[in-house]
């Protein structure tokens, strides 16, 4: 299985139940010395699309992960737990309201934009080099950072209570548990997530992801999508033959022999963008004259510096 060109993404349906970690190695056993890696952590309880990154494509996982991503997220209302899920003890505290349908789609609205969010003490974020479900299940208090992120939409599908279906579309580093809490509070009620399942990133969608036992028993080859699925959201340029070698020596180019970038999938969110290390406005993907993912560059000054340059294919040689 290793005598190909391993370099692409699969598309796989996480099952609830596994951690993202093992369906990495899950191909990972398959696929030997081939490095995977994956983009958008999904808790145990969460199902849905989770994208490995295979051979040189582990480094573009980051990109991938700054898609917009759509959920599914159940939620019972009247209920309260400290992951703000099924996953710890819940309690239902007395007194509080029926919502109705009405006031929590008005609630929905108000999640939208660019909001801030206090995730869970037991979610996966590094707090002080240490993540802040093990330092919570150990007993530890401390205070949880909030961040910014990305809400394009929240829409009620499906209400009859307790039971709350939403659908949201978010960017990057959003904690869909806690989406369902805050409209909860909005509401003057409390709710925990009980399913959740992830439909897309970008441009990976469920109907053409992979189940577990086609990842561990069938052909991958088949199933092995391009690289350049990662950047959509990166401008592009096509470069000639000569620049292509001058790249893979690490050579740098002027700007102004390039062709000028296609802003084919502009990023809309500052968000977004904020969350990556260095901002996307400066990072073009070189593309060679048959297709093919040569480079992400990086502008400096009057100069593009290769940032991270992928192999050439022997078999297209």
């Amino acid at each position: 299985m290793n005598r190909m060109n391993w370099f692409g993404f699969l598309n796989c349906d996480k099952p609830p139940g596994m951690t993202s970690r093992d369906v990495v190695n899950v191909a990972q056993r398959r696929l030997k010395k081939i490095k995977v890696g994956h983009a958008g952590t999904l808790d145990p309880l969460a199902e849905g699309v989770l994208v490995l990154g295979l051979g040189p494509a582990a480094r573009l996982v980051t990109h991938v992960q700054s898609y917009r991503k759509h959920y599914f997220g159940t939620f019972r209302l009247g209920e309260h737990s400290p992951s703000e899920d099924i996953e710890s003890e819940t309690t239902r505290p007395a007194g509080l309201p029926t919502p109705s349908k009405e006031s929590l789609e008005l609630a929905a609205q108000e999640m939208v934009g660019c909001i801030t969010q206090t995730p869970s003490a037991f979610s996966a974020i590094h707090v002080n080099g240490k993540r802040a479900y093990q330092r919570a299940r150990a007993g530890e208090v401390f205070e949880m950072p909030s961040r910014q992120v990305d809400v394009f939409s929240v829409e009620v599908m499906r209400y009859d209570f307790p039971e709350l279906v939403l659908s949201v579309s978010c960017g990057s580093g959003t904690y869909i548990r806690s989406i369902g809490a805050d409209l909860a509070k909005k509401v003057g009620t409390c709710a925990v997530m009980t399913a959740l399942r992830r439909d897309a990133i970008g441009p990976f969608h469920e109907g053409d992801a992979i189940d577990i036992q086609t990842l561990k028993e069938a052909d991958l080859a088949k199933f092995l999508l391009p690289p350049t699925l990662a950047i959509k959201n990166l401008r592009r340029a096509v470069v000639n033959a000569e620049d292509c070698q001058k790249i893979r020596f690490g050579q740098t180019l002027d700007c102004s022999p390039m062709p000028p970038p296609d802003p084919t999938t502009p990023m809309t969110s500052t968000a977004v963008q904020s969350t990556q290390t260095e901002s996307t406005n400066l990072d073009v993907a070189a593309i060679d004259q048959q297709g093919d993912l040569v480079a992400i560059l990086r502008r400096k000054g009057d100069q593009w510096h290769p940032y991270r340059v992928f192999p050439r294919d022997p078999k297209k040689e």
